[in-house]
Order: C-alpha cells, then structure tokens, then sequence
C-alpha cells in the first residue's frame, strides 16, 4: 500500500485542527476578556488550557508525525528547502510557545482560579493578557506563513 494519501489526509487534519484551535481560541478568548466578566473570563481561560492539550498538541502530533512520516517513506529530505523553511517557522512557533505563551496561560489560569466566582480581576491578568495576545499574534502567523512554503512548495 502507499501510504502518501493516508499520511497526507493525516497532515492536514493536523494542521486543520492546530491552526483552527490556535486562531479560534486567540478570538474567544479575548473576547472573554473583554467582557470584564469574572466567571467567563475564568471559563475561557480553563478553556484555553483544555483546548491546547487536545487540539493544539493533538493537531501538532498529528501533523508533525504523519509529515516525518511521509517525507522519510518517500525520501524527502529534511533539507529539502520547502521543508526546511516550514519545518523552521512551525518550530519557531512552538518555542514562542512553550517559552511564552504556556508559562502566561498557566499563570492566568491560577489567577482565574481566584476570581473565578466574582472576585476582583487582579491588573496583572490584564497584563499577562496584552502579552499573550502580541505572543499568540506571532505564534499564530509564524505557521500560517508555513502553509504557503508547504503547499507550493517554495522556499
């Protein structure tokens, strides 16, 4: 069997689901934030936690597997520069993440966790908020810029 299409199909409902999350979750969330709400603040901020660990991680697994999966059963090279430049822009997203972006979710949760039944927002989950919307912003297009390199090729 040749498994390009399975691993392809894969890819992309990887990408779907990483880029769909990664872009829906930025919107509602700051949405949430401006409704100075504190009970939906602290439920879109718990749903952010969630939704990263089954779609953002998921899609990433999935995408990134089946893409190493497909390039090495069909001896593409890593170097091939296509590759290489999305491989780069998806990988500099994922350091964004975990240097920024899952240490400022964290510490707003924790802080959601303490006005989540009508307390006061403290100035430092707004704060950490303008952080995460500059850092979500360049994490988002960082792959978005990859789809292109990926899809034509290009590079």
């Amino acid at each position: 069997m040749d498994w390009y299409l399975p691993l392809k199909t894969a890819h992309i409902v990887g990408v779907v689901l990483f880029l769909g999350n990664i872009i829906v979750t930025g919107w509602w969330k700051v949405m949430a934030d401006r409704t100075g709400n504190p009970a939906i603040i602290a439920f879109a901020q718990r749903q952010v936690i969630l939704t990263d660990w089954v779609f953002t991680l998921g899609g990433v697994l999935l995408l990134g597997g089946a893409g190493f999966a497909n390039a090495g059963l069909h001896g593409i090279s890593l170097a091939t520069p296509w590759l290489l430049v999305g491989n780069v822009l998806f990988t500099l997203s994922g350091l964004v993440w975990v240097a920024v972006l899952i240490p400022v979710q964290a510490r707003q949760a924790r802080l959601a966790r303490g006005f989540a039944m009508g307390g006061v927002i403290p100035p430092e989950y707004h704060r950490l908020g303008r952080l995460w919307l500059v850092f979500g912003t360049v994490a988002t297009l960082l792959p978005l810029a990859a789809v292109p390199v990926m899809v034509w090729k290009a590079g």
